[in-house]
This record gives C-alpha cells, structure tokens and sequence, in this order.
C-alpha cells in the first residue's frame, strides 16, 4: 500500500496492488497495521457501509459531530464516482479546502477521509457500488451537511445539471458559511 497526503490535512489516497491472472484477481485493499501506520494514527473502524447508486446521483456533503463524528476509508467497489471532501474543521490550515478525487473499480485506489471534513460523491457511470468503513455510529441528532451547489464551495460534480439525482434531505442542507 502506499499513502499520498492530499492538500486536506490528514486526508490521504492509498493506492494498493491487484494480482492478476486468468482467473481474475486478489487483492488487500485494507490491512489494519499498514494502514495504521500510513495515515500516523491508530483508527478503529467499527462499521462498513455500502450504497448502490445510478448515473447522476450525487450524495452528500455529510458528515457527524460531536461525539458522532467519523472518519472514513471510502473506495468504488464497482463503476466510477467522483469523490469529493470539505475540509469544516475550523482550526486547521487547510479549513474550506475541497479535493476531488475519482475512485473506481479499475483505478485500485481508496480514500481516507479523516474526522472533521464533509464528504460526499456524485456517480458517473451507469452505476456504481460505493463502499465504506466509519470509525463511529451513525447518530441521527449529530448528522450535518453541506448544499452540492454551494456558491463558495462551487463544486463541479462532474455531471450536467440535469442529470444530477438529489434525495429531499440533501436539498434541503444548508450553506457552507452557516456551519
């Protein structure tokens, strides 16, 4: 495995090998010791997540808070999704930074997003499988988010407006500048 720091303070791409053959593959995408040590901290996941999503679906910008809050180790088990994370820790050096980052079936890639960012993804192909570990529950009092279209974020999605597919709630999330 090997660990990229990205331009969010504690976010980092992990790449990892695929051995193929005519059979197919193998592959460790996640060993607890490596990636441990990769990211500089000890990080207990406590549940894996997965959502299945069609074109033009975006999903997010979430996160927890409080006690709540989660980091994630996020890949696309299958198609290809543009991932996207806001940095909302106020004290940190790299606070309102956005980076996207595409994952993908093909690219054998996964994302950590550590405690404290909004996270969120946009599908663009026919569909994708996203997974994900979280090293907190879910706390529905504690759950926050972010608008896809926010004006001071002006996040491209990588889709044409018309396609973009929304759930009511994440229409309903506030603007960056009222966290």
């Amino acid at each position: 495995m090997k660990f990229l720091k990205t331009e969010i303070d504690g976010c980092f791409l992990i790449t990892y090998n695929k051995f193929r053959d005519s059979r197919g593959y193998f592959s460790v995408p996640y060993q607890k010791e490596v990636f441990d040590a990769g990211v500089g901290r000890n990080v207990n996941f406590v549940q894996d997540n997965q959502s299945y999503s069609n074109y033009g679906t975006v999903r997010g910008l979430h996160f927890q808070t409080g006690a709540y809050e989660q980091a994630k180790l996020v890949t696309c088990a299958y198609g290809r999704v543009l991932d996207v994370v806001v940095d909302i820790r106020k004290e940190s050096e790299t606070y309102g930074k956005v980076i996207k980052i595409e994952l993908s079936d093909s690219l054998d890639r996964l994302l950590f997003v550590p405690r404290g960012c909004a996270h969120g993804f946009s599908t663009l192909s026919e569909f994708a499988i996203f997974q994900y570990k979280v090293d907190n529950y879910y706390n529905k009092e504690s759950e926050g988010g972010i608008i896809y279209n926010d004006e001071l974020l002006n996040i491209d999605w990588g889709l044409k407006n018309v396609d973009i597919k929304l759930s009511e709630k994440d229409l309903m999330l506030p603007s960056f500048v009222s966290l």
